[in-house]
């Protein structure tokens, strides 16, 4: 057994621990695998195990890894968690099954627009989560929170995307559980069933704030050289 493989099987067990302890349905959390810059040889031992559920930050590493990964696993769902350039819709609609980056109108429109062909074409679409800068970092790509119903309904309404959540990532050096209840209030308050919050240092409390996905990839995969 790989060290990744024992690593996943440990998450998997806290995050089932941090359910029950919140008082929620047992699987209402889905584990996204943060597997980005790791190379196939890396990612395959943990689909081999069973997790399905995936993270990527850039187009063009995922694009070397994941179609050959899906030719062997073709029910692996891989999510963007990066910031998405406008350039890049297109790879984007076709690569991923969740794109959750989805943070300005010009990147709406460019997605509305690859998502239009696809689906003239026959293709799968992905679905889309907005993501929420929740602490207002100007580093960080998300729209900001007091916008982020506007938002979500122009994306809705005047761009025709699948909109099913929300994500966001706390700024490092504050507490994150006042952000993962922001996010949550967000959703609930746009009707929305998806709140992808918590990484490997703070997931448990992302859980017991709501959060309907978790994304780890160091806890599982180790450091990143």
């Amino acid at each position: 057994m790989s060290d990744a493989v024992s690593r996943l099987a440990e998450v998997k067990s806290a995050i089932a621990a941090a359910t029950a302890e919140a008082k929620r349905a047992e699987g209402s959390v889905t584990l996204v695998a943060v597997s980005k810059t790791f190379p196939i040889e890396a990612i395959e031992p943990v689909l081999a195990a069973g997790q399905r559920v995936f993270g990527e930050n850039y187009v063009q590493d995922a694009k070397g890894k994941w179609p050959e990964l899906r030719e062997r696993y073709p029910d692996a769902e891989v999510h963007m968690i990066g910031p998405l350039q406008s350039n890049k819709a297109k790879e984007a609609v076709a690569l991923f099954d969740v794109i959750e980056t989805l943070d300005r109108p010009s990147l709406a429109k460019e997605l509305a627009k690859e998502v239009a062909r696809a689906k003239d074409a026959g293709a799968r679409v992905p679905r889309f989560l907005v993501q929420v800068n929740t602490g207002a970092e100007p580093q960080k790509g998300g729209v900001l929170p007091e916008e982020a119903d506007a938002f979500i309904r122009a994306c809705r309404e005047t761009y025709g995307l699948d909109v099913e959540g929300v994500m966001c990532i706390p700024p490092a050096d504050e507490p994150p559980a006042p952000h993962f209840a922001l996010l949550t209030t967000i959703a609930r308050r746009n009707g929305l069933k998806t709140v992808s919050m918590g990484m490997s240092a703070d997931y448990p409390t992302a859980i017991a704030m709501g959060a309907t996905h978790v994304r780890v990839g160091s806890a599982i995969f180790g450091a990143r050289g």
